[in-house]
């Protein structure tokens, strides 16, 4: 414990914290704050939840991971990654199932955390990152279809696919006003990004986008769009209230919220069993997509984060926030470049960002509610468009060996096709294979030219040399091996030179005790000469050992030929 909170980077940024690191933190909080009320909103309504879940999640848990984390800079609050995934819970197991599913994500992460697998990142293959994320963000993209053109749709169906089917259906329903504003807040969006101005563009296109739906519906009485106020409700003393609750995020229960059916999910082992696969899911990505924002941040500032309190820090934040309404959460790279284009120091300015969007919640309610659902589609849309890294991802497929870019496509289009569970786990199922295949041609085996090398000059005819180069594992003992299944009759001795192989497991030692088999059957002797001593062992261990006139290990080239030389042709056929 005294570890963790020696890691906790909230506790190592206040020494020497001072009062210019506070003025500076506060604010970039502040900026970071109003840059992320509407984003947790939109998000919230792409996961398929009322807009207050996201602000409940970016104020409840970005504050309990900014305590608890590991990492000086990151933002933690709802993001576009989880989309894909949280928006199939929501329409199974509802409201409450998703907020059980986070409490159980955040439980993983812990264990994860004190298990010490904060460097997972680096064993998740690059093209497998790029693959899913691309697919996230086409995914994302299709679904701001309805709200951008105003749309009217039945429910949508789960997969992808079909949903976009239906969407294109439905085109016929299309309303002029909403893809008006859409498009004006668009436009605004992607023409602000050539200013040189600190004010962040998404809220000035949000604002014009709500001022041009409020000029147009007064000048034209025709002319109305749905806004969070006419999609969405709540309930308080028993009457039913449009737009988003004017009050901070109170205490409750996950399992007391409706499930799929609208009735309170309960809480059993059955449900936990059929929700523990999704927040695994969640927990993965929540790791990762934390443990990214985290090097990215290393990356722009020169700071250090720690891992394994980074993964805590996160599964606090996933475990607690759910009993205060918050849905999945974890590090936000764009909310976290600009907290650190801000001027940042410390986890103070996330800190001060949950606070931020508190006071708003309490007192803005009933002025978000007036924001246009084809505003934040199309604010969406750029998110989209920016997490997709379109132009690396083609860049990838241009440049990268063909092995990565059947990764990269495979997960990509599995991630549209399916879902992110099964092209994350494919693409790693087939990375792995991959990299073994690469791995097993460069494990090969060559008979040497003993006249060339000064260290095995004047060896008989019967004594032949084998240079054995690379990993003796599963992917490429056998093939190693079979090279030396075909030698010279006129052969009674063998040498085998491994000072290039590097390892050695189950699968290269039984290849190996089969190859000595053989060679003894034929009335071959080997001698193994540069063996590294742990891989000694490990044959030691297997049972193969010396025996005088069959096996000999040597310690190099030198002590082989003496060897070698020392032991009569005639003697090596016993």
């Amino acid at each position: 414990m005294f570890e963790y909170w020696n890691r906790n980077a909230l506790i190592a940024s206040l020494r020497g914290y001072r009062l210019a690191d506070l003025r500076a933190d506060l604010m970039a909080g502040v900026t970071v704050g109003i840059v992320a009320v509407p984003l947790a909103m939109a998000l919230a309504i792409a996961s398929g939840v009322p807009p207050q879940y996201g602000l409940y999640t970016a104020i409840i848990a970005g504050l309990i991971i900014a305590l608890s984390g590991g990492s000086r800079f990151s933002i933690s609050g709802p993001t576009a990654a989880f989309v894909v995934i949280l928006l199939p819970i929501t329409h199974e197991y509802g409201l409450g199932g998703l907020l059980l599913t986070t409490v159980m994500a955040g439980v993983i992460l812990i264990i994860m955390g004190v298990a010490r697998m904060g460097r997972l990142i680096q064993y998740i293959p690059y093209p497998v990152t790029i693959g899913f994320t691309a697919g996230i963000a086409v995914v994302i993209a299709g679904l701001q279809i309805k709200d951008f053109l105003g749309l009217t749709t039945g429910e949508l169906p789960q997969h992808f696919l079909e949903k976009l089917a239906m969407l294109l259906q439905a085109l016929p329903s299309a309303r002029w006003p909403d893809l008006v504003i859409g498009l004006i807040t668009l436009s605004v969006l992607l023409l602000w990004t050539r200013l040189k101005t600190r004010i962040p563009g998404h809220l000035v296109a949000l604002l014009t986008g709500a001022l041009a739906a409020w000029v147009l519906g007064w000048f034209l009485p025709d002319f109305s769009v749905a806004t969070i106020n006419s999609q969405f409700s709540y309930m308080l003393d028993g009457v039913t209230r449009q737009g988003i609750p004017q009050a901070p995020p109170l205490p409750l229960l996950p399992w007391a919220l409706p499930g799929g059916d609208g009735n309170p999910i309960g809480i059993s082992w059955q449900l936990i069993r059929e929700l523990l696969p999704a927040a695994f899911t969640v927990a993965m990505l929540g790791a990762i997509e934390s443990l990214l924002c985290a090097v990215v941040a290393d990356g722009l500032t020169g700071a250090r984060h720690q891992p394994d309190t980074e993964l805590i820090g996160q599964g606090l934040g996933n475990l607690i926030g759910p009993f205060f309404g918050a849905i999945p959460a974890t590090a936000a790279i764009a909310r976290t470049a600009t907290n650190i284009r801000a001027g940042a120091r410390s986890p103070v300015a996330a800190i001060v960002h949950a606070l931020v969007i508190l006071v708003v919640v309490i007192s803005l309610a009933g002025l978000l509610g007036q924001l246009p659902m084809a505003a934040l589609a199309a604010l969406l849309l750029v998110v989209a468009w920016n997490m997709s890294e379109a132009r690396h991802f083609v860049n990838i497929v241009k440049v990268a060996p063909r092995c990565d870019v059947v990764v990269l496509l495979a997960c990509f289009g599995l991630t549209v096709v399916f879902d992110m569970v099964i092209a994350v786990a494919a693409g790693l199922v087939l990375a792995a294979i991959l990299f073994i295949r690469r791995i097993s041609v460069l494990t090969g085996t060559e008979l040497m030219d003993t006249s060339a090398h000064q260290h095995l000059g004047e060896l008989p005819p019967h004594v032949a040399v084998y240079d054995i180069n690379g990993a003796l594992f599963f992917g490429a003992a056998e093939k190693a091996m079979s090279a030396l299944r075909s030698t010279s009759r006129d052969v009674r001795i063998v040498i085998l030179d491994m000072s290039d192989v590097p390892m050695i497991d189950m699968t290269g030692i039984v290849a190996l005790e089969s190859l000595l088999e053989n060679l003894h059957q034929r009335g071959i002797a080997v001698i193994i000469a540069n063996l590294k001593p742990r891989m000694q062992d490990k044959l030691l261990r297997a049972g193969i050992r010396e025996q005088a006139g069959r096996l000999e290990f040597a310690g190099g080239l030198d002590e082989a030929r003496e060897r070698a030389l020392s032991l009569p042709a005639q003697t090596a056929t016993m």
